[in-house]
């Protein structure tokens, strides 16, 4: 009797649940049972009903939010009307990934785990609880988790007799072949362009828009320790409209000297052009990538060399290393047992793909490129809020881009990807930059109506969705904008300053500011929040307000919440309990909404 299929589902915001995905695949492969691995949006949900054994790996992002990768499958299996025997023929298990410093700890996987046995499904084990705050990562819950896992798919379904297991040391093969070109780089037809600048729909990831930038121009003090940038681009023709709330997306490239070094660390020709095939059929080739593609746009535009690689890419690497000082090392700092020492030298310092590389040449040079899309994950594209109305700027886009840049023990600076590659961009200088990007749906939605007072708190770069929404309110004449802003110093990052102050003396917006570093005791929004109660209590319960928060995802949140609620106990007289259910209530009517990122 042959093996069932294993399928794998993901829902991954940052590349973590896809990597755990990944590594349970190839496992499942290595105990010879086929195995899909998809995301769960790019999988036909009403099929489920035929699967017999499933496995759930998924993120929680934000305020217990699931990835944007399997929004859909969340809101179709959620359905009232789905029947409590619709997956009685399933076996499943669910991974979560989360950090348990936010409230709603794996929040997704926990709830996921629920519906699928109030719709018959069958738990092969407990969910597994990966946390990013334990010193070894998700892994120190995944590891034990995975070992009873194939222990429970192997007593039901055996290996097929006289086979057993690969084993660790042996490389599977690779998902791709690379048939390399013979003919003259030259005529590598690379130049259909993946992106366009004249779609004939509205842009998207298979499908951007290359939107030329228009201005980047610093908008923090020259002493700021951070540079921000307000980048513009002109978006005229593309067909793209958006609302306050929206974001968009930007694929960003590696650095040029990044792309000639890891060429030259495995001996690739950049100029040298290739098609992609995939072993097996049901594999499809990466859509970002053009056929025939050069190894140049691969490495430039898809490979996330500057990413900190996972566990399992020195699993992999320690598969092809042909030294056996270097494969040691590799096999050591992949093993259980060597997490805390893989942590010390790769997770915590930020250490980059192209940096390990680099400290083991022997097998970096032996790498077959066959392996490339196995071993380093693609780039991933960018959020950001977008900071401007079309009602104000129409046929623009505006941004506000923090460029990070940090330290730790390494002597090079770590550096955001996208964030530095859009600062490295001079329109102007070395003629026109385009730069391809599409919009999505963002998770601030405003009212309509004229007369609906909002209160929106946005310290730092999270006032961004703010001026869309003041912009777009403004010229729509809606009143009652109540603005919360906050950061260091009025001097250096108190962003729109002059925007806001034309806007007041207009009497179009009320603008609370918190400058953090201005006196001894450092004053936050959270602080103005709490000083101005009795106006927050009135304006949400008797104007029935809209309350809106942004920016960093760690404390602020939280704070604010707090803040909140101890104004509905002091101004409304609430007890505890009460006050925790009013903000309950205004979340799930979406009077309280959120965009927050880590």
């Amino acid at each position: 009797m042959p093996s069932p299929r294993l399928l794998v589902l993901f829902g991954s915001q940052t590349g973590t649940a896809e990597d755990v995905s990944e590594r349970l695949g190839r496992g499942a492969r290595r105990r010879r049972l086929a195995c899909r691995v998809q995301a769960l949006d790019s999988y036909p949900v009403v099929n489920l009903i035929n699967e017999p054994l499933v496995i759930f790996v998924c993120a929680t992002t934000g305020q217990g939010d699931p990835p944007d990768n399997m929004k859909n499958f969340w809101r179709f299996i959620f359905r009232k009307h789905l029947p409590s025997t619709s997956l009685c023929q399933m076996d499943f298990a669910v991974v979560g990934l989360g950090d348990s410093s936010y409230a709603k700890f794996n929040f997704v996987a926990k709830k996921l785990h629920r519906r699928l046995l109030q719709l018959g499904g069958t738990a092969l084990l407990p969910v597994c609880l990966g946390d990013e705050q334990h010193e070894l990562g998700p892994d120190a819950a995944v590891d034990p988790w995975l070992h009873d896992l194939w222990e429970k798919v192997l007593g039901l379904h055996p290996l097929p007799l006289g086979l057993s297991v690969i084993p660790p040391g042996v490389p599977l093969p690779s998902k791709f072949t690379m048939q390399f070109l013979p003919e003259s780089p030259r005529s590598c037809s690379e130049e259909q362009r993946v992106a366009r600048t004249d779609p004939p729909s509205p842009p998207s990831e298979l499908q951007p828009f290359l939107a030329p930038m228009v201005t980047n121009q610093r908008v923090t003090g020259p002493s700021h320790f951070q540079d921000v940038r307000l980048i513009e681009f002109d978006i005229a023709g593309s067909g793209i409209s958006f609302a306050a709330g929206d974001v968009v997306l930007i694929p960003p490239q590696n650095a040029a000297s990044h792309v000639q070094q890891f060429c030259q660390v495995l001996g690739l020709d950049p100029e040298q052009c290739f098609t992609l095939q995939p072993r097996e059929p049901d594999v499809p080739c990466p859509t970002r990538l053009p056929q025939p593609c050069s190894v140049r746009h691969l490495v430039s535009q898809y490979l996330d060399i500057v990413s900190v690689p996972r566990r399992s890419f020195f699993e992999l690497l320690a598969c092809l290393s042909p030294s056996e000082l270097e494969r040691d090392k590799l096999l050591e700092l992949s093993s259980a047992a060597g997490q805390e020492e893989l942590s010390q030298y790769c997770t915590r310092p930020r250490r980059t793909v192209l940096e390990v590389l680099c400290d083991f040449p022997c097998t970096a040079a032996a790498i077959p490129p066959d392996y490339l899309l196995d071993l380093i994950p693609p780039i991933r594209p960018r959020a950001f809020s977008i900071a401007s109305s079309l009602l104000a700027h129409p046929s623009r886009l505006q941004i506000l881009v923090a460029v990070v840049q940090y330290q730790t023990r390494l002597r090079e600076p770590r550096r955001g990807l996208c964030s530095s590659w859009l600062a490295s961009l001079h329109p102007g200088q070395a003629g026109p930059v385009q730069v391809p990007l599409w919009i999505r749906s963002g998770g601030l939605t405003f009212p309509e109506t004229a007369d609906t007072p909002v209160i929106m708190v946005g310290p730092g770069t999270g006032v961004a969705p703010f001026r869309a929404a003041i912009q777009e309110r403004v010229a729509q004449s809606q009143s009652g904008n109540f603005l919360f802003f906050g950061c260091r110093w009025r001097d250096q990052d108190f962003y729109w300053e002059a925007e806001w102050k034309e806007l007041e003396k207009r009497g179009c917006l009320t603008l609370i500011t918190a400058f953090s570093r201005e006196q001894k005791q450092k004053v936050y929004v959270q602080h103005r929040l709490r000083e101005l109660g009795p106006l927050v209590w009135e304006l949400l319960d008797r104007w029935g307000a809209y309350f809106y928060l942004a920016g960093n995802a760690k404390y602020m949140p939280a704070d604010v919440s707090e803040a909140l609620t101890s104004i509905f106990q002091e101004e409304g007289g609430l007890s505890g309990p009460d006050a925790a259910a009013y903000l309950a209530r205004l979340q799930r009517t979406l009077r309280f909404q959120t965009e927050t990122w880590a």
